[in-house]
């Protein structure tokens, strides 16, 4: 009866997830636009950010939705797939939870932050002032 149950909630989970990345490719929205030098220098600012999420996460869906509409080119690592990612976010983040941003400071210093309310804050904050459409 066990595994029954958990199969069932798997293929709920697979349905749900589907269904989350269909929406959310459907309704994608639109990038800010900016002028050369200054989407050059976001690019350079987002190589120090890491988002370690989980594909259908709905909270790292909302997190990628707002990267998108900022236009932030952040790599994403996949921490569901690929085990040394997971293994990354659980040794140095000290979790496996996602969504989670890798933030390395200019001193070389790197922060955690989990929870995507907090995630999407930081990345409004510090990417809004370079939002100016063009």
């Amino acid at each position: 009866m066990r595994d029954e149950v958990e199969s069932i909630v798997k293929v709920v989970r697979w349905i749900l997830g589907n269904l989350i990345l269909f929406f959310n490719w459907l309704f994608t929205p639109r990038s800010i636009q900016r002028g050369p030098e200054d989407q050059k220098q976001v690019e350079q600012q987002t190589q120090a950010l890491k988002l370690y999420e989980y594909k259908a996460c709905p909270f790292c869906v909302k997190v990628r939705r707002v990267m998108k509409r900022l236009n932030l080119p952040i790599e994403t690592r996949d921490a569901k797939r690929q085990l040394n990612w997971r293994d990354e976010l659980e040794h140095e983040g000290g979790a496996v939870q996602v969504p989670c941003l890798r933030i390395t400071e200019d001193d070389g210093t790197t922060k955690w932050m989990y929870e995507s309310s907090s995630i999407i804050k930081y990345l409004e904050q510090r990417f809004s002032a370079c939002s100016s459409t063009t």
